[in-house]
């Protein structure tokens, strides 16, 4: 199954769903490189960007998940090259 390296923008506007995120990004440990979180408090909103490494799939999976929460949005872009997994 081919992999791509990606970028996933997380939005959220209220905190209450931010057990939820850290657990569906937990479940998803396997695909991701490294994640940075940053309030912007003045604005109401917390920002939080997640490198990842996978499959198509699993990074849709993962990027489903986060987008059904309410409060939330999500948005990811990746590598048109691909690599195989060997």
């Amino acid at each position: 199954m081919e992999k791509r390296i990606g970028c996933v923008a997380i939005l959220l506007t209220d905190l209450h769903v931010v057990s939820e995120i850290n657990t569906i990004l937990s479940n998803c440990g396997s695909i991701i490189i490294g994640r940075l979180g940053l309030p912007v408090k003045d604005r109401g909103v917390h920002v939080i960007s997640v490198i990842v490494d996978g499959t198509t799939d699993e990074i849709g999976a993962m990027t489903g998940k986060i987008g059904r929460l309410k409060s939330v949005q999500v948005k990811s872009v990746l590598t048109k090259a691909t690599n195989s997994e060997e």
